[in-house]
């Protein structure tokens, strides 16, 4: 077989626009496949895509994987990390037990009754002497959305704290919140047919290649046909999308609104707009054409290094598409005025009248593969079902499914953040915080404060995981848990795709999932509704699966027909998914009529520079009943500016082989081979100023910390740098001390509606290391 840690994308299969994408089957086996006792339907966890694939099973373990033909998502593609990540289940170095830790400050395993009970005991005290506020938790982007939801009945409902947060606010909020400014709701409104559509593409800070492998390939794979879709990339580095491009845009890191609006200039200038569809479904076009004016293509070019001829040739392939889909993702998300560049991309779908119809959508993008599910569940920052905190009608239908009084809600203020919830816990007001399926000690900025607060001693840690992390390190008590194969559960891709993923196999040792884990801790929290029942009545996942169904009816995200019946018969279905639509719905918008009316809208908005919060009642005034929001962004230059001591920029990324922190994708031989280690890529300009060669090693300073990595020269346009963000500690070594983890560069900012932690623009200088001053030699 094929090496696809090499051949990451596999074989080519070109078709043209209108063609069905050809199938093509991958699977990766570690026994003959006679040896296979049964074939169990899942679908993959380890990015966004998620497309079908069926998990192989023999002698009660997990010995495989194959792509499924007949996904409408992958048509039988696997990524490398879908092919191979399966085997981290398998590794000897589980968590197996619960661990608390005694007197002496060591963790040491213990029963399950011993664990819960501190936890709920905790909690209990907590509540009793501070009250839910000092009540903290934070979530994944890999649970199922029954775990979600539980928790987000458990946080808002039960104990009442608005403090519940996922580490999709690290990957994609700034996609929920763009989707929000401008369409009234989140939900990417196009489908990735649209991609065998199209015309023209438009990535936009998205390496797509290597952060969503079997959506390149699709996107390849039109490349490679007839009649070729022109395709325009804005990344600094030369990634494979760029190297494909009609017109490459590395534009200098946080610059973003700049390049976009000198787009948005050309293509008003030149009248490819489509002011009789911007006049009936749209508002605020009048004042994005007053401020375009200012950016001309050669003021963008002075502030965001790229050629204004390329600006000129970019906007005329987008000005003159007749189908274009763009795709924006964390080269715009992690970034300086990230929500206001998200929501110019938008505006330039708007402005052409390129949005629900086929081959024409902008798509914002999520990182991770349950991302949505946080988003629908309530288990970030936003209410179920895509409610908004600010509606009260919105927070009595809550109260009322949920049979709770409608104060037990939090709902005073937005749910908090996680960067808030880190400041509330280093002032001591959380006493208490619950991290669930991610590793905050190596994912969250500036890494040397989240770990001083993490460990803190007046803050109770729980966490649970699979595996021991720099986290689990940190924590008071450590609870098992399964990993996907090993439960079921649904979760939504980010173009609004299904999937119900079985149980094929039992999780080793005493591991339980996230689910029994909350109802458990619900039980001994005896949290109960108003007529005395248990707040949570369900003792399956189908059960909360079914209450969140019905939760969602009637509501653009609504899922009411979804069941565990209709999704085990299915290759993925589309919400919204009704009686009327059973098979559920390709396209969001297609009358052209958006979630915006002041009744239904998922938020009242923001001022996308300041992130000043709009208010209901004047946003009922100007109620824009249904029209999309063209909301324009003047450049603002990053609070951080480069020096004569710290003279480049960073950017953290991913890179193909490993996931977030490598706590599944370090486990695993293939993967972890084929990327054991963090580099830092530097254009060659930069390199042969510095005197650095390919292969030497390196220092990456910043005013907040220092990495120490191998140099990986050419690829990078000057005066940026990259480091992939996934290495920590746990693995490192014995007596190798050099910090690898790339957040001991980053500062702690983030964009002011999102949210999201900035990860892009931090400025750094980098040095030299002499072989003979190599720290780890």
């Amino acid at each position: 077989m094929t090496d696809r840690t090499c051949e990451v994308w596999g074989e080519a299969l070109p078709f043209a626009p209108g063609e069905r994408w050809p199938a093509r089957a991958d699977s990766h086996l570690t026994v003959d496949e006679e040896l296979v006792d049964r074939w169990v339907r899942s679908a993959c966890v380890l990015c966004s895509n998620g497309y079908g694939m069926d998990i192989a099973v023999h002698d009660g373990r997990m010995v495989g994987v194959r792509g499924r033909t007949s996904d409408r998502v992958n048509r039988g593609r696997l990524g490398p990390k879908g092919l191979y990540g399966w085997q981290a289940n398998n590794s000897p170095d589980r968590l197996t037990r619960p661990m608390i830790r005694d007197a002496g400050g060591e963790l040491r395993p213990c029963d399950w009754d011993t664990a819960m009970s501190a936890v709920a005991g905790r909690s209990r005290k907590v509540m009793a002497e501070q009250g839910p506020s000092a009540m903290a938790f934070y979530t994944s982007g890999q649970l199922f959305a029954e775990e979600y939801y539980a928790q987000a009945v458990i946080a808002r409902g039960g104990i009442g704290t608005s403090h519940l947060d996922g580490n999709t606010r690290l990957c994609t909020a700034t996609a929920e919140w763009a989707l929000i400014e401008s369409f009234g709701s989140d939900g990417n409104p196009g489908s990735y047919t649209d991609i065998d559509l199209c015309d023209s593409l438009f990535l936009v800070g998205h390496n797509v290649a290597e952060t969503q492998t079997v959506l390149w390939t699709r996107m390849r794979d039109r490349l490679r046909g007839p009649d070729r879709p022109r395709l325009v990339v804005a990344d600094p580095r030369s990634t494979a999308p760029a190297l494909e491009a009609d017109v490459h845009l590395p534009v200098r890191p946080g610059t973003n609104v700049a390049l976009l609006n000198a787009l948005l200039h050309e293509i008003v200038v030149h009248g490819w707009i489509d002011r009789r569809w911007i006049d009936t479904h749209t508002v605020g076009y009048e004042e994005l054409a007053a401020l375009v004016p200012e950016y001309t293509p050669e003021r963008a070019a002075r502030i965001c290094g790229v050629p204004a001829s390329d600006i000129r040739e970019a906007a005329r392939i987008l000005g003159t598409a007749e189908r274009l889909v763009s795709t924006v993702l964390q080269g715009v998300y992690q970034s300086h005025q990230a929500t206001a560049a998200a929501v110019q991309v938008n505006n330039l779908h708007l402005l052409r009248g390129m949005i629900g119809r086929p081959g024409c959508s902008v798509f914002q993008m999520n990182g991770q593969p349950t991302a949505q599910n946080t988003r629908e569940t309530g288990a970030d920052g936003t209410l179920p079902a895509f409610r908004n905190w600010q509606n009260e009608t919105h927070v009595a239908q809550l109260a009322e499914a949920w049979n709770v009084d409608v104060e037990r809600i939090p709902h005073e203020g937005p749910p908090t953040h996680v960067m808030e919830i880190l400041r509330l816990c280093a002032e001591g007001s959380v006493k208490f915080l619950w991290v669930t399926g991610t590793n905050p000690a190596v994912s969250l900025p500036e890494l040397h404060r989240v770990r001083s607060v993490l460990g803190r001693d007046d803050l109770f840690l729980v966490v649970s995981d699979a595996f021991p992390t720099e986290t689990t390190a940190l924590a008071d008590v450590v609870l098992p848990a399964a990993l996907w194969g090993e439960k079921t559960g649904c979760y939504t891709n980010a173009d609004r795709t299904l999937h119900l993923s079985e149980k094929a196999v039992e999780p080793p040792g005493e591991a339980r999932s996230d689910f029994e884990i909350l109802l458990d801790y619900a039980t001994r929290m005896e949290l109960k509704n108003n007529s005395g029942a248990p707040l949570l009545s369900w003792s399956r996942p189908q059960d909360a699966w079914d209450s969140f169904r019905e939760l969602t009816r009637g509501t653009l995200c609504d899922q009411s027909a979804a069941t565990y019946g209709r999704l085990r018969s299915s290759d993925g279905i589309q919400w919204p998914c009704t009686e009327s639509a059973p098979d559920g719905t390709e396209r969001l918008y297609t009358d052209h009529r958006f979630a915006t009316a002041a009744h239904e809208c998922e938020d009242f908005g923001h001022d996308v520079v300041t992130g000043a919060q709009n208010q209901p009642g004047e946003y009922r005034d100007h109620d824009p009943d249904g029209r999309a929001v063209i909301k324009p962004a003047p450049y603002l230059e990053p609070r951080e500016q480069t020096s004569a001591g710290y003279p480049l920029r960073l950017a953290t990324g991913r890179r193909v082989h490993h996931w977030h922190t490598r706590t599944k994708t370090a486990r695993v031989p293939e993967l972890n081979a084929a990327a054991p280690g963090p580099y830092v890529q530097m254009s060659v300009e930069d390199a042969g100023q510095l005197g650095v060669r390919d292969g030497d090693m390196v220092r990456v300073r910043s005013p907040h910390g220092s990495v120490e990595a191998v140099a990986a020269v050419g690829g990078a346009r000057p005066g940026t740098v990259f480091v992939p963000f996934h290495y920590g500690d746990f693995d490192q070594p014995e007596g190798d001390t050099r910090m690898r983890a790339a957040n001991a560069l980053t500062h702690t900012e983030w964009d002011p509606v999102s949210k999201q932690p900035l990860y892009k623009v931090t400025p750094v200088r980098v040095e030299r290391i002499p072989p003979s001053a190599d720290s780890g030699s």
